[in-house]
């Protein structure tokens, strides 16, 4: 399968460039899920759904009422003015593909190709189907709370789909290595705003008023502790801050401090915890003379790799790449919408290294991979589907 899957390497290529060249924000990828539907139509691929969860894409191949396996694919992109010297630079002004889901689309058009040429071998031998998903919006939810991952399960995009694989690209990993965990692999993601207010004042009366700046100077030092005095060291978790302001003049005492902050954690009891104790440290503005208002928006859920399911991906990443190019250790605390359909259908996603020379982190202007490992990539997503539908896998 990687030998075939080389062999297209330059239409892999071509594909992600195409559509790095033009990225498009969540539930926007019109062009994007265009260029997908027409190149599965170019395949050969029937059945061929568009507007899924809204600028979804989702295709099927396969025969008879045998198991379903689905495969992921995310599309859209991110609002950041790419900095990259290359000839296929963003032609989209502030829309850049940062996160590599450019990859992950022409990824799976790659495995499209290769699973369509495993049908017209041995097709008669398929036990079941492999569905093909192109999702919308990963990167963000909508003014109601849906991101793409919900929106195509809200569409029927898993309905009779019994298990579910991807892959995600990483930039600071050595082009090539697979990197597998089993459980629970990337975090909850939650994020928080707040208001803590007082009255103000003139700068040279403080007493006359009460001081936000004051009570915040005891809230930041108990929401900083929330992850190791108030969590059980053993549940990893985070509550960090992106945003701390107030005031505009250094003789005036604002009458409010506005907070904005990122929570992370693995497991439910954890995330719950978390939310009571951000409102405990808040409460403090009220025992200080001042008030406060917080809201918490629930973002994705923990995204839980099935072992079983990545033991068939990372015995497939061996046989094509190599024991030595697979690895295991955690992924982070980064989050991610597939645990969304992982909870509809049990599933897994590993990571393919894409290190380059100069390239920057994920979400950054200088983001940047390797394109030799697509082949890789699309290898191991359409031949673990095969050992699916053909009843290889243990």
């Amino acid at each position: 399968m990687l030998n075939k899957a080389n062999t297209l390497k330059e239409e892999i290529i071509r594909l992600r460039r195409e559509i790095h060249q033009h990225p498009e924000l969540g539930f926007q990828e019109f062009r994007t899920a265009a260029l997908v539907a027409e190149t599965l139509a170019e395949i050969g691929l029937g059945e061929i759904k568009t507007e899924v969860g809204r600028t979804g894409v989702v295709a099927e191949i396969g025969r008879g009422d045998g198991p379903v396996i689905g495969i992921r694919a995310d599309m859209d992109a991110l609002p950041i003015q790419e900095d990259v010297d290359v000839p296929f630079v963003s032609q989209n002004d502030g829309v850049m593909h940062a996160c590599g889901h450019d990859t992950h689309t022409a990824m799976l058009l790659g495995a499209a190709h290769l699973l369509k040429q495993s049908f017209a071998e041995n097709g008669d031998q398929w036990r079941g189907k492999i569905r093909l998903l192109f999702q919308p919006s990963e990167e963000a939810f909508d003014e109601n709370g849906i991101s793409g991952a919900t929106a195509m399960i809200d569409d029927g995009a898993l309905e009779g789909v019994d298990n579910i694989i991807a892959l995600h690209i990483i930039s600071n990993i050595p082009a090539g290595l697979c990197v597998f965990n089993d459980g629970y692999s990337m975090a909850a993601v939650d994020s928080f705003e707040a208001w803590v207010r007082g009255s103000g004042g003139h700068g040279a009366y403080p007493h006359e008023g009460t001081d936000p700046l004051f009570m915040t100077s005891s809230i930041l030092p108990n929401l900083y502790a929330i992850p190791s005095r108030y969590v059980n060291p053993l549940n990893p978790s985070i509550v960090s801050l992106g945003r701390v302001s107030g005031g505009m003049a250094d003789n005036v005492i604002p009458n409010e401090v506005h907070f904005k902050g990122t929570i992370r954690s693995f497991d439910e009891e954890t995330r719950h915890k978390l939310w009571a104790e951000i409102e405990r440290a808040f409460k403090l503005a009220e025992t200080l003379g001042g008030s406060y208002k917080l809201r918490i928006d629930q973002g994705y859920p923990a995204s839980y790799n099935e072992p079983a399911v990545n033991s068939w991906m990372r015995q497939v990443a061996a046989d094509l790449a190599g024991q030595d190019k697979v690895i295991d250790q955690p992924f982070g605390m980064g989050a991610e919408d597939f645990a969304y359909m992982q909870q509809a259908a049990p599933g897994a996603m590993f990571l393919l290294g894409g290190q380059v020379s100069g390239g920057g982190n994920h979400h950054t202007p200088t983001f940047d991979i390797d394109e030799s490992v697509l082949p890789l990539g699309s290898a191991v997503l359409a031949e673990t589907a095969r050992r699916y539908v053909m009843g290889e896998l243990g």
